[in-house]
C-alpha cells in the first residue's frame, strides 16, 4: 500500500471516473487503474463498484476512503513540518475568494505579496461561500476568504478586518437628506439586492430584519454586481448598500450619494478560513500579515456592530 495508490482512490471516489480521475491526477488511464487494481487485490476487497454508472463506492470503500484522506493529509504535514523547520514559504496555493470581495481585496494584496514570497504559487478562485466550505473540506482549496463567521466544524476562521455597510442614496430618495442613517431608517422593499446567494446580500436582509425569503413584488433583480445596483439606484428604483471598500473607487459625483451609518456602523467580518488540520499553515499565516497590514490602513474604523449573514 502506498501514499500514490491512496491518493488515486480518492481521485476516482470524487470523481466516480477512472479517466477523469486519471486526467486529474496527471497519470495515465492505465496506470491509474493499475494501481487501485493492486491496492484492492492487496486488501482483497472491492473499493468500487465498476458496474455501475457512473462508478460508486462500495461500503466497505467508504471507510477506506474516509482512513485515505486522512493518510494522506497526515502524509502531507510530514512535508509541512519540513518546511516551517527550514522556514521555507513556498509551493502551489489556492485561495479561493467569494465575489462580493475579490475585486476590492485582491488588487490591494496580490501585488504586495507575490514580490514578498516569490516561491509561492498563489492560484486565486472567485467561488461562493458555499463552494469554499466544501472544497476546503474536501482539500481543494488550502484557504478562503469570506464573511464570518461561519460555524463549520471542521474550519477555521481566522477575521482579516471588519468592513462597515455605507448607504447608496439618490438624490430623490425619502433618505437623502439625512446626515446619517440607521438601521431601523431603512426599509427592505426600499433596498435593491444582490441576487440569492450571496451573502452580503444575506447580511443586509438580517440588517434590515427582513425573512431570508424576501422577494420584491414588483420586479425580481438577478445580479451580482454592486455598479449594476448603483446604476439602478440612480434610475430612482431605491437605494442599496455597499461594503466600505467598494466606495473607495466611485467617483466623485457617486459619492455625494454616500450615507455613512451612525457609530457604531453595522460591518461584515471578512476572514481568512482554513482547515483545521493546518496544511500549509505558514503560507496561511503569511497571506494573513500581508492582507491585515494593508487593510489596516484603508478602514479606520474601530467600534463596528458585526451583522452574520443569515442561517451562518
Amino acid at each position: 500500500m502506498t501514499i500514490t495508490q491512496l491518493q488515486y482512490v480518492l481521485a476516482v471516489a470524487e470523481y466516480q471516473n477512472f479517466t477523469l480521475a486519471a486526467e486529474k491526477s496527471f497519470v495515465t488511464q492505465p496506470t491509474l487503474s493499475m494501481q487501485v487494481q493492486k491496492l484492492e487485490d492487496e486488501l482483497d476487497v472491492l473499493i468500487f463498484d465498476r458496474k455501475k454508472k457512473p462508478i460508486s463506492i462500495t461500503e466497505v470503500g467508504k471507510k477506506i476512503v474516509a482512513q485515505a484522506k486522512n493518510i494522506v493529509n497526515e502524509a502531507e504535514r510530514i512535508r509541512d513540518i519540513v518546511d516551517q523547520e527550514k522556514g521555507f514559504i513556498g509551493g502551489d496555493f489556492i485561495l479561493g475568494i467569494i465575489p462580493t470581495i475579490m475585486p476590492t481585496l485582491l488588487p490591494m494584496f496580490l501585488k504586495t505579496f507575490i514580490n514578498k514570497y516569490t516561491k509561492v504559487n498563489l492560484i486565486i478562485r472567485e467561488q461562493s461561500t458555499e463552494q469554499l466550505i466544501q472544497n476546503i473540506q474536501d482539500g481543494h482549496l488550502d484557504a478562503g476568504i469570506a464573511a464570518t463567521p461561519l460555524k463549520s466544524e471542521f474550519i477555521q476562521e481566522r477575521p482579516l478586518y471588519y468592513e462597515p455597510f455605507v448607504g447608496y442614496i439618490p438624490k430623490n430618495h425619502r433618505l437623502a437628506k439625512a446626515k446619517k442613517i440607521n438601521p431601523e431608517d431603512l426599509d427592505i422593499s426600499d433596498v435593491l439586492l444582490l441576487k440569492d446567494g450571496h451573502c452580503f446580500r444575506d447580511g443586509v436582509i438580517n440588517l434590515c430584519n427582513a425573512p431570508k425569503s424576501f422577494t420584491d413584488e414588483h420586479f425580481q433583480l438577478q445580479s451580482g454586481s454592486f455598479e449594476t445596483l448603483i446604476n439602478l439606484s440612480n434610475e430612482g428604483l431605491g437605494m442599496t448598500l455597499l461594503p466600505y471598500l467598494n466606495t473607495l473607487e466611485l467617483d466623485e459625483k457617486k459619492k455625494q450619494n454616500l450615507k455613512y451609518f451612525d457609530n457604531p456602523p453595522p460591518a461584515r467580518e471578512v476572514s481568512l478560513i482554513y482547515h483545521k488540520n493546518e496544511l500549509k499553515i505558514q503560507i496561511t499565516e503569511a497571506i494573513r500579515d500581508v492582507i491585515s497590514g494593508i487593510v489596516r490602513g484603508a478602514i479606520a474604523f474601530q467600534d463596528v456592530k458585526i451583522i452574520s449573514p443569515l442561517n451562518k
